[in-house]
């Protein structure tokens, strides 16, 4: 078996006007939740082997937030943002050599990209919270694709 952790950005500050969405920090509540995401993360020995994150300062700084995870192989992966549930399958399955890949990114594309792999349909199971974490499994010699998977694990602050 190898695992998809597919992690939700924290609560990110409102946009400030003329900010990018994409330039939104954490709010301090964001912290917390990501630190708490990353304790159950290392509590659940989800510790994963290669991390793709999107660009946006929300993501990385979640990621940072979460802590320690004993992984070298982070990757800042600009087709995160504002990625669909065909864009994120397609980019996991490019990395299905790797047991345990985790991507931080955001909503819709994420929350649907769960039921997707579940039960093969984006609109069941939705609502995937901001620090939310699922952790999905595949047959080791699976593609990434609708159905594929088995959700083993959900948890959110």
């Amino acid at each position: 078996m190898r695992d998809l952790i597919l992690l939700r950005h924290a609560h990110a500050e409102p946009p400030a006007p003329g900010q990018a969405d994409a330039q939104r920090p954490l709010s301090a509540v964001g912290l917390a939740e990501a630190t708490a995401a990353g304790q159950w993360l290392r509590e659940h020995g989800l510790l994963p082997g290669r991390v793709l994150c999107s660009p946006a300062v929300r993501a990385s700084q979640t990621l940072a937030a979460l802590g320690a995870l004993g992984c070298d192989d982070v990757r800042e992966e600009p087709s995160i943002y504002e990625a669909d549930p065909g864009t994120l399958a397609a980019l996991a399955d490019a990395h299905r050599d790797a047991e345990r890949l985790m991507i931080v990114g955001h909503n819709p594309g994420l929350e649907q990209l769960a039921a997707l792999l579940h039960s093969g349909q984006t609109g069941d199971y939705r609502g995937m919270p901001p620090s939310g974490v699922a952790v999905l499994e595949f047959p080791a010699d699976a593609a990434v694709e609708p159905g594929a998977a088995r959700l083993s694990q959900f948890w959110w602050p």
